[in-house]
């Protein structure tokens, strides 16, 4: 149902979102200003350049001095989330941000705001193509950053939430971390928003500091102003505009439940991660940064099934040295022992960017210079790598995986510089520690001779439908396997989820998906190894028993999910889930599995799952 600010809502008006944070919260809507600005361009004299430059300079002091403010402020309470701030104050280093808006006024004679429009246009063209979510939603830093930059620029002055009286419930059309840091708990009880998805910072900040949220409502901040009664449930993603007494009546109940289950959660983080009859499943963390890994062990992690080192290069202004990565693996292994950290080399190209490198303009990039490809030419950039994991692995338990290897070549070149850094390091005096090698197999070449690359490896990760069919050859004298879902979904499906005509064709619980995953778990158990899921499918809950049932031994995921997944998979039994697995293995369409499933989940856990959020 669509209604206008300037039109009065129908009662129990409902829209429908992303749900960013779990919860549920009921207020009075309080309208932000956070509409994205833009300046005009024109055109500028020579003799005004510097100016320009100057004006563009204090713009972006004054947002340096803001964000380190708002750090200062944050220290105490929310010290576990600096990172972020930290990372918008790395944006504002950024030579693609900031040198090329500095050379578009110089070179084009563009005033500040038009030249500082267009960079930004730029970058976001850039992200919009990346398929990959979690890295897609890495946008949403720049955008923040940018509209700062913007508003100082323009002299806008950015509404705070000071003066707010009583409990509220903020409607705008973004909010940055740093706004979101700012919350104050005891006024603001939820949020929504016209933009943003649920791997945004906005949003892991939102259900780290357990602020129901809805984002991605496209245009909500028309449709309402500050005053009205709302509802939102930052579980089934729903907004309930102007609900009636009846409707306020059952979802304060749902409320009141909710809190109930959240306040059982905090004594999950320390119990074991089994099931009823004493089956053990390890639940590791997916982390993009090491300061995230502080947050990950006050889950209660097992260990890190995913570390993506690409972030530290898309959070500098130029890669960087040995030392610094040097000191975020060891502060990850410390910070993690005795449990593993699973280090996954630069994992650039095809549809991920680090805009420091420069990756060449390639007509068809995913089956170009990528990954290992592109690590391996620039073998400088590898050996620096390399180098810092191999002195933190002195420090704990370092696993390495080279991502995209498509021949025996490439592994035995990635082993080979493996053991000249190695030997450098030793000869410089320096600590070497041991690394357990792997690779990601992602490509036809790497399936057809997986036999053989098994003898070069110690542990593989699929994502590949040809990888599944040969994953009883892979798993000969390898320690491990890790699925990625969303490639295996998508190449299993022949779908991309990004695009809108086909998205609605990405069902995780396909009968196919289902026996992909069957297909490598049984293959891994043939030959005595461990089987991980570190894809989006690992945190969600209904998906839980499926994939314990499966027979997958570690689950990698979001930290903030590790409490929920654990506090389902204790009220089970190992012999339920596969019963479970078994039905819908007879079933014939996605649809069916799924709704076999939430009726399954509701009738043995009403607690946890509501039918009405399905």
């Amino acid at each position: 149902m669509m209604a206008s600010a300037s039109a009065e809502i129908s009662q129990d008006t409902i829209l429908v979102g992303i749900g960013a944070s779990p919860g549920i919260a009921i207020a009075r809507s309080h309208l932000l200003n956070r509409a994205r600005v833009a300046g005009i361009e024109r055109r500028i004299l020579p003799t005004e350049v510097d100016a320009e430059i100057a004006t563009f300079q204090t713009a972006v002091d004054k947002a340096r001095a803001h964000l380190q403010e708002v750090k200062e402020q944050a220290a105490d309470q929310h010290a576990e989330h600096l990172y972020i701030i930290d990372t918008h104050l790395l944006i504002l280093e950024d030579q693609l941000l900031i040198n090329a808006t500095i050379d578009l006024i110089r070179g084009e004679l563009l005033n500040a705001e038009g030249a500082l429009g267009r960079t930004l246009r730029r970058l976001r063209q850039v992200f919009d193509s990346i398929s990959d979510e979690y890295l897609r939603e890495r946008r949403s830093d720049i955008d923040s950053v940018g509209d700062r930059l913007m508003r100082n620029l323009l002299g806008e002055v950015r509404e705070n939430l000071e003066t707010l009286t009583g409990q509220a419930i903020i409607v705008a059309h973004d909010l940055s971390p740093a706004d979101t840091l700012q919350l104050d708990r005891g006024k603001v009880v939820g949020f929504v928003t016209d933009v943003g998805g649920r791997t945004s910072h906005t949003a892991i900040l939102a259900r780290s500091l357990a602020i129901p949220a809805v984002v991605g409502l496209e245009n909500i901040t028309t449709q309402v102003t500050s005053g009205e009664p709302m509802i939102i449930d930052g579980t089934a993603g729903t907004v309930i505009l102007n609900p009636s007494p009846d409707t306020f009546r059952e979802y304060l109940a749902r409320k009141q439940h909710y809190e109930y289950l959240e306040k059982e959660l905090l004594a999950y983080r320390t119990l074991p991660a089994e099931t009823e009859d004493g089956h053990h499943v390890a639940l590791r963390g997916n982390v993009e940064l090491s300061d995230d890994i502080v947050a990950a062990r006050a889950q209660g992690v097992e260990g890190i099934g995913l570390f993506r080192t690409e972030f530290l290069f898309m959070a500098a202004s130029e890669p960087p040295s040995e030392e610094e990565q040097y000191r975020a693996y060891r502060a990850a292994a410390e910070t993690m022992a005795p449990h593993p950290v699973t280090i996954r080399t630069l994992d650039v190209g095809g549809d991920k960017f680090v805009p420091e490198l420069n990756l060449l303009d390639e007509a068809n990039p995913v089956m170009g210079l990528r990954a290992v490809r592109f690590s391996l030419k620039e073998g400088n950039l590898f050996r620096t790598q390399l180098r810092a994991i191999l002195r933190a692995a002195a420090h704990g338990n370092i696993r390495v995986m080279f991502p995209m290897i498509s021949g025996v070549a490439e592994i035995r070149a990635c082993r080979h510089l493996l053991e000249k850094v190695r030997q450098e390091l030793v000869e410089e005096g320096l600590p070497a520690g041991p690394l357990s090698i792997g690779i990601m197999v992602a490509t036809p070449a790497a399936v057809l001779i997986a036999d053989v690359l098994a003898k070069e490896v110690d542990f593989f990760s699929v994502e590949t439908p040809a990888a599944v069919l040969f994953a009883d050859v892979m798993a000969i004298e390898v320690d491990f396997f890790s699925v990625g879902t969303i490639d295996l979904i998508q190449y299993c499906l022949a779908i991309d989820r990004g695009n809108e005509h086909v998205a609605y064709l990405y069902e995780p619980l396909h009968p196919a998906v289902l026996r992909a995953l069957q297909r490598v778990c049984a293959a891994a158990h043939d030959a005595g190894i461990e089987i991980s899921i570190c894809g989006e499918m690992a945190g969600e809950q209904l998906y839980s028993l499926v994939l314990i049932g499966l027979g997958f031994s570690e689950l990698s995921m979001n930290p903030a999910s590790i409490s929920r997944v654990k506090r389902l998979m204790r009220r089970a039994t190992l012999a339920e889930a596969r019963e479970l697995v078994a039905g819908l293995l007879e079933l014939p369409t996605g649809a069916e599995v799924v709704r076999a499933l939430e009726l399954e989940m509701s009738r043995r856990f009403p607690q946890i799952f509501d039918t009405g959020h399905f």
